[in-house]
């Protein structure tokens, strides 16, 4: 069951890159759809990325002047307005990141 799960996700995605991708199919979208789109990025980032910054495993709010996560978010955004790269920004952040949590703001 799990696979056949994973195999129909699999086709999902690969037919809804496919037909938004493929230059050759007649698929065009009006620029209030791309507009639209365009927010859907930053809007699954911070669903995935809101909680695990500011929730700690068990529930409740991490303490913000010693919580590495949010320090990390900060400067990898940081890091990505200056460094256009980003394998380098996120190497950079992931660095950054572990640093903190290891050697200076443990929590």
């Amino acid at each position: 069951m799990i696979w056949l799960t994973i195999f129909i996700v699999a086709l999902v995605v690969f037919f809804n890159r496919y037909v938004f991708l493929e230059p050759n199919l007649p698929i065009r979208l009006s620029p209030a759809i791309k507009k639209l789109l365009s927010f859907s990025i930053p809007a699954i980032l911070t669903a995935i990325c809101g909680p695990i910054i500011f929730l700690h495993e068990e529930g409740g709010l991490r303490d913000l002047p010693l919580n590495p996560y949010i320090v990390g978010a900060i400067i990898s955004v940081l890091l990505a307005m200056f460094i256009r790269n980003t394998l380098v920004s996120v190497i950079l952040s992931l660095a950054i990141f572990m640093l903190l949590k290891q050697f200076i703001l443990i929590s």
